[in-house]
């Protein structure tokens, strides 16, 4: 998917995304223009990759047994638009039109609640492991379709959004890397 030139159609999605429908999103407030992108990691459990833990907390089916950390985390409410899996893969839940459940408390600029005005991205990660070619070939691909579309003016990580609580893309996160 990273070389395809990516479509954003009318409904907010991206066409050769893979699309698997979280519940955890609600209206974006009116007249409220998506002017930032937020760019997150995550693995689950974490610092494991390729299974089915992330697809299945966004869709509120994590399974508390099935690892200590689930038990932990089963019960939030949580989501992010894109999810750039490690070999560059898109997948979308929510539509860039409604809010995704991404940044939590957050403020940029004087603003918060950065949901409102933001586009979240995860890529699958950690703090620990340095991200994937792919992984960047297609963030930039989903980056440059979504400017395109929307008015932003921010690139940001989840640790510049809520410097207290989140520490998101990680030291690894190569921003040289973003065009």
């Amino acid at each position: 998917m990273s070389s395809q030139k990516l479509k954003l159609n009318a409904l907010g999605f991206i066409e050769s995304a893979k699309q698997i429908t979280s519940p955890n999103f609600d209206a974006r407030p009116d007249n409220c223009s998506i002017e930032m992108a937020v760019i997150h990691n995550i693995s689950l459990p974490p610092n494991k990759y390729g299974g089915s833990g992330i697809i299945q907390l966004f869709t509120n089916s994590l399974d508390p047994n099935e690892h200590p950390y689930y038990g932990e985390i089963h019960t939030r409410k949580v989501s992010s638009h894109f999810l750039i899996r490690r070999d560059g893969e898109i997948v979308q839940f929510v539509s860039t039109l409604q809010r995704a459940w991404h940044a939590g408390v957050s403020n940029w600029q004087g603003r918060e609640r950065c949901n409102d005005f933001s586009v979240g991205i995860e890529l699958e990660g950690s703090d620990f492991d340095a991200f994937d070619n792919a992984q960047y070939q297609s963030l930039n691909s989903l980056l440059n379709c979504l400017k395109k579309s929307y008015p932003i003016q921010h690139i940001v990580g989840h640790s510049d959004i809520a410097p207290d609580r989140k520490t998101d893309p990680g030291p690894y996160f190569d921003w040289q890397k973003i065009k």
